[in-house]
């Protein structure tokens, strides 16, 4: 195998780039990384315990186990709406309503960080769209070859 038909690192991460932009162009994809980073504080400060010096704060509620659950569900909704683009408004509208129920279970929605992601993740989620294909977005924008006589 000689140097000329090797292939060059710097096209195989081209391409590489190339195919993820193609992937995330076609599904709601921040909105489904907002909803998985929304879930990451949800889940993990009701159970933090916070030390200043000698003394210790536990922000440990009663309700732990809800938070656990609502961030796990926000993961989940955020990979859904990466991987099944089509059920992008119920996944919305599921994360909406969660971040909704996280400000009373969890700490103010995990002190209103993981409320917001989740609001905004579950807004782009249900206002996303797929977009037209190049070539049918030039035959109707040409009039489809349809002449309105």
């Amino acid at each position: 195998m000689s140097a000329e038909t090797r292939p060059r690192l710097i096209d195989t991460l081209g391409r590489t780039r190339r195919s993820f932009w193609d992937w995330r162009g076609r599904r709601p994809f921040w909105g489904g990384l907002l909803c998985i980073l929304a879930g990451v504080p949800i889940m993990y400060i009701p159970y933090q315990t916070m030390t200043l010096g000698d003394l210790h704060i536990r922000m440990a509620t009663t309700a732990g186990a809800g938070s656990l659950i609502i961030g796990v569900l926000l993961i989940v909704l955020g990979l859904t709406m990466w991987y099944q683009p089509q059920s992008r408004v119920f996944a919305g509208v599921a994360a909406i309503l969660l971040a909704l129920v996280s400000l009373v279970v969890s700490n103010f929605g995990a002190f209103l960080v993981g409320f917001l992601l989740a609001l905004l993740g579950g807004a782009l989620g249900v206002s996303w769209a797929p977009g037209r294909p190049p070539a049918m977005a030039a035959v109707e924008d040409s009039g489809g070859g349809h002449r309105a006589d």
